[in-house]
């Protein structure tokens, strides 16, 4: 398209305005869009994820490319992941115009981020993204279980979304997706975001968050009843454990027979447990019959179940188009 801007290098606040107006994306606070201007910004980005030459990095939500450039310039191939049909048609010619002769090393796949299963080429090892708040967990908790060859993620979110993630037992914060990013992997906050750097700025603060990959706890139950009793203990975070866990267990009594099976204090609260605890409840469910070895777990590729997704109560909405965004 001869009336894209053109130039080498990254995308800077005057090139995002100019494509947005040549594709006729008209950001708004309604639509959700927020896109990076800054190019000291996605550099850093990059930088945090420890981005090397031989990874292959997945992108959701590339937007108008202004991250997927930057890593562009520090890895061997980016795959991006983009709902948007506008955007997904436009960003491959927005890359061979920028950085032609890295052009062959970047791949485009049109679709709703929690549906993809599979990506074109070698597996990647890393993912890069700047995520919606209202997706940005289901999201992270799919493409861990989905992509095992994942080893690192860095993803940008909204400041209290990123708190949530990297909190610890015993916070306030700390809760449903605090434990189930822990089944993966090690988190924690890798910096802060400022909102003059979006286009247009976001009512909200952003915040980076580090995953590096680690092995599951080492349990006899598989990933879902870990989870389901992750969901069932903060479903109702102010009561204790005896009573949260009463409609998973079947009863109170129920509930504490498997709490002091896993050598826990039914009077303990859910938010004083890390995943490895979860795990140990989940062994000792009442009337769970015979367990599975460790070995037997479902493959780290399968598609999630519903309750790696989201909170309880939490819609799902179509990731890679909402706030805030490259």
């Amino acid at each position: 398209m001869s009336d894209l801007p053109a130039g080498p290098g990254l995308l800077g606040a005057a090139d995002i305005r100019a494509l947005a107006e040549a594709l006729g994306v008209r950001p708004t606070k309604q639509l959700g869009q927020n896109f990076v201007i800054d190019a000291n910004t996605v550099r850093r980005i990059v930088r945090t994820a420890g981005v090397r030459p031989e990874d292959v990095v997945v992108e959701i939500g590339p937007g108008l490319g202004s991250l997927t450039l930057a890593l562009l310039e520090s890895a061997a191939r980016v795959v991006a992941v983009e709902i948007d049909p506008v955007l997904a048609r436009h960003l491959p010619t927005t890359i061979a115009a920028r950085m032609p002769e890295r052009a062959a090393d970047f791949a485009l796949v049109h679709a709703d981020a929690m549906t993809v299963t599979e990506l074109p080429g070698p597996p990647p090892t890393a993912l890069v993204a700047n995520l919606p708040y209202n997706v940005s967990v289901p999201v992270l908790l799919h493409m861990l279980q989905t992509f095992p060859s994942l080893e690192r993620l860095l993803v940008m979110v909204q400041s209290e979304v990123a708190d949530r993630l990297a909190a610890t037992p015993g916070g306030k914060v700390y809760g449903v997706p605090s434990v189930k990013a822990a089944w993966y992997a090690d988190v924690k906050r890798a910096g802060a975001i400022g909102r003059n750097v979006f286009w247009p700025a976001p009512n909200v603060d952003s915040g980076l968050v580090s995953f590096v990959r680690r092995e599951p706890p080492e349990t006899t139950a598989t990933r879902q009843e870990v989870f389901a009793v992750v969901d069932a203990a903060f479903a109702q975070r102010r009561k204790t454990l005896r009573a949260a866990l009463a409609g998973w267990a079947g009863s109170p009594a129920g509930a504490e027979q498997a709490l002091r099976a896993a050598g826990i204090d039914p009077r303990t609260r859910g938010e004083a447990l890390g995943v490895e605890a979860f795990a140990r409840i989940a062994e000792h469910r009442p009337g769970a019959g015979e367990r599975p070895a460790a070995g037997d777990r479902p493959e780290a590729g399968d598609r999630p179940d519903p309750d790696d997704r989201t909170s309880p109560g939490e819609a799902v909405p179509p990731a890679g188009s909402n706030e805030p965004r490259d």
